[in-house]
């Protein structure tokens, strides 16, 4: 969807919704990079977009993630008309295959070298119950 970046995207204060796209490329990129550029300009535009991490592999396997404050802004981007017109060309000539996962994000941390704990964009942990790392149940811990 969008260019790469030499960061993720930044922690952001749960809940929000995490969409991921994992795929299998064909061998036809034809249009393939214009088409992604211009969907990473649209979803830019839609109300609660946060961001998107991508990344694929020389064999053509890909995951995409990207973020929305709310199923709202999710839906939006669900429903706009070049989207849905990119999607079926996708499915016609750029995907062998392909996921979708939408999940609400319950806790988001950061990490960058150089910060000392405590320092930086770290979110709250979600309140609730904690495992035995101190971190809410089912999230790792951090290092």
């Amino acid at each position: 969807m969008s260019e790469h970046r030499a960061a993720p995207v930044a922690a952001h204060e749960p809940p929000y919704y995490a969409v991921v796209f994992t795929s299998v490329r064909t061998p036809d990129g034809d249009g393939y990079d214009e088409t992604a550029r211009r969907m990473g300009e649209l979803v830019r535009e839609i109300p609660g977009f946060l961001g998107e991490d991508s990344a694929r592999t020389a064999d053509g396997f890909g995951v995409t993630v990207a973020y929305f404050r709310d199923l709202a802004g999710l839906d939006e981007w669900r429903g706009d008309t070049e989207h849905r017109a990119a999607k079926d060309r996708g499915r016609r000539q750029w995907y062998e295959r392909y996921t979708l996962h939408i999940a609400k994000v319950e806790h988001s941390h950061q990490y960058e070298r150089g910060q000392r704990p405590g320092q930086g964009a770290e979110a709250e942990p979600v309140p609730g119950r904690r495992g035995a790392t101190g971190t809410p149940e089912g999230c790792p811990a951090a290092p």
